[in-house]
């Protein structure tokens, strides 16, 4: 049985002058994610699922130790490449797990008329579980842009995201456009480092910055308060 993997994952809310700053320092040392754009980014769109009690919206609140979150999720827009995540945590650890969907499977879940196929992934069987049986439906969209770098040594991988906002309107996932509201105070943006085992501390020292410190923001209860609100 493959040992399951849980990845670190710090995170840190910076002014754009901090985030420009650091991510000068981080291009001398780590290579651009190859997925990225021209620029350097892609954008980064999620839909966010909860249970009829919001239990995961309270669990994050009140930072319960074992949690897990469903959520679909495109880049650029692009309705070709869909996936579903199921994201654990657990002592403040991640693993995530991944299966494809179709833009049909995907249409029918936001619908809330989603039909279990006969031959599917361990990911989607548990979540049609907690969608038949916990009545898991979408709760919010978060869309950001994202610059993202990669470190062989350590799986690391850095992140500069920006322009995070929000959207209750789950419907308007697969459209082209959406229309969402920013959820972060004017100018703040966010840095991620997720590595396995050792982040080298060359990399450590050049994401240091006076004033720097580690947060435990997550996006969806930050979107989530904000379209509760």
């Amino acid at each position: 049985m493959e040992q399951i993997k849980y990845r670190n994952e710090l995170k840190y809310q910076c002014s754009e002058q901090q985030l420009r700053m650091l991510e000068m320092r981080i291009r001398h040392l780590c290579p651009p994610d190859p997925n990225a754009g021209a620029d350097g980014r892609y954008t980064v769109r999620s839909v966010y699922f909860d249970d009829y009690w919001n239990s995961c919206y309270y669990e994050n609140e009140d930072g319960v130790n074992r949690r897990e979150k469903f959520r679909i999720r495109i880049y650029n827009g692009n309705t070709d490449d869909i996936t579903l995540e199921c994201k654990q945590k657990i002592n403040g650890k991640n693993h995530k797990y991944a299966c494809a969907l179709s833009y049909e499977q995907c249409r029918d879940i936001l619908r809330g008329s989603f039909r279990l196929p006969e031959a599917s992934d361990p990911v989607l069987n548990k979540f049609f579980l907690n969608y038949r049986t916990r009545f898991y439906r979408p709760k919010v969209i978060v869309e950001y842009e994202r610059t993202p770098f990669l470190y062989r040594a350590g799986n690391v991988r850095i992140t500069f995201d920006r322009n995070i906002s929000a959207s209750s309107r789950v419907q308007n996932f697969l459209k082209p456009k959406l229309y969402a509201r920013p959820v972060m105070p004017s100018g703040m943006q966010l840095l991620e480092v997720k590595y396995d085992e050792l982040l080298p501390d060359y990399i450590y020292n050049e994401l240091q910055l006076e004033n720097l410190q580690q947060t435990a923001y997550s996006k969806y209860y930050a979107a989530r308060r904000f379209t509760r609100d």
